[in-house]
């Protein structure tokens, strides 16, 4: 599996596009906005789009997501049901964080802990991490040892819990007792900023570290 990560939206949010070398299908998580970079690099790339995850429902992960589902016929995977409250408040967080206006939309399919999504010949798992958001989901995939995390967990730092459903204690346990089983070695990326592995996050996170 091959993976570019394209930051999108004023928030800088790093939308990721994953494929099969063989096959060249692909899935795009959180095309947070921008979507015409999303769609140029799938073309420059000669990539067949298949689906969209999601991680979960914030705006500046989801924001584009009808607009490229709508332009290349694609379903609309993830996240977990728990996250509904926050896609049907699209139009709201359109105005509070001074988005274009997004309509809100429902998923072809909710995730759950366990759940597998396949692409070409790509397999990846997904878990259930509430905390951030109470229905976030991470994508896993074993073979290349890569994560993603969405607002979970940063390098340094982790995911807020001050907005509706945040859960401070639930996105600790979510990290240390799914996250960090998956092994030192996982590499991940987060949904702002540099991606980072869990051993250097579990040796230097001042939140989650081992120390802490």
């Amino acid at each position: 599996m091959k993976f570019k990560i394209i930051s999108v939206t004023p928030f800088l949010q790093n939308c990721t596009v994953l494929w099969c070398e063989e096959t060249l299908q692909a899935a795009v998580v959180d095309p947070g906005g921008d979507v015409h970079l999303i769609q140029q690099f799938l073309n420059n790339q000669g990539l067949t789009l298949t689906q969209i995850l999601l991680t979960h429902g914030h705006i500046d992960h989801v924001g584009g997501t009808t607009a490229l589902a709508t332009a290349l016929n694609v379903p609309i995977i993830g996240p977990h049901i728990d996250d509904k409250y926050w896609l049907d408040s699209l139009a709201k967080q359109s105005q509070t964080f001074g988005f274009p206006h997004i309509s809100a939309f429902l998923p072809h399919r909710w995730l759950e802990e366990g759940d597998e999504i396949k692409f070409g010949k790509v397999a990846l798992k997904v878990l259930h991490c509430p905390g951030h958001t109470p229905g976030h989901v991470v994508f896993y995939h074993q073979e290349s040892a890569l994560a993603l995390v969405g607002d979970v967990l940063f390098q340094g730092s982790i995911g807020r819990t001050d907005f509706p459903g945040g859960n401070y204690q639930a996105l600790i346990k979510s990290i240390k007792e799914k996250l960090w089983k998956l092994g030192n070695n996982v590499r991940f990326i987060a949904g702002h900023g540099e991606m980072s592995s869990f051993g250097e996050e579990r040796e230097n996170n001042p939140f989650v570290g081992d120390f802490a």
